[in-house]
């Protein structure tokens, strides 16, 4: 769990601003957002596999252009 300590003279804004920073780069909320609702193995590669053409098409269209 990150945690973050007030520094002299830091305002609230910027003690906020830091752990906010924190927990983004330990990837805690896209944890939590992932695991919000149960996903069955089919169903996670399913969308996987939608990903995967997606990326493969956008990566295609930039080639091209």
């Amino acid at each position: 769990m990150p945690t973050v300590t007030l520094r002299p003279n830091e305002s609230q804004d910027q003690l906020l601003k830091r752990f906010r920073k924190k927990i983004a780069k330990s990837g805690i909320l896209s944890t939590v957002r992932r695991k919000r609702w149960f996903v069955s193995k089919s169903e996670l590669r399913r969308i996987q596999k939608k990903k995967a053409i997606r990326r493969g098409r956008r990566r295609q269209k930039d080639f091209e252009e």
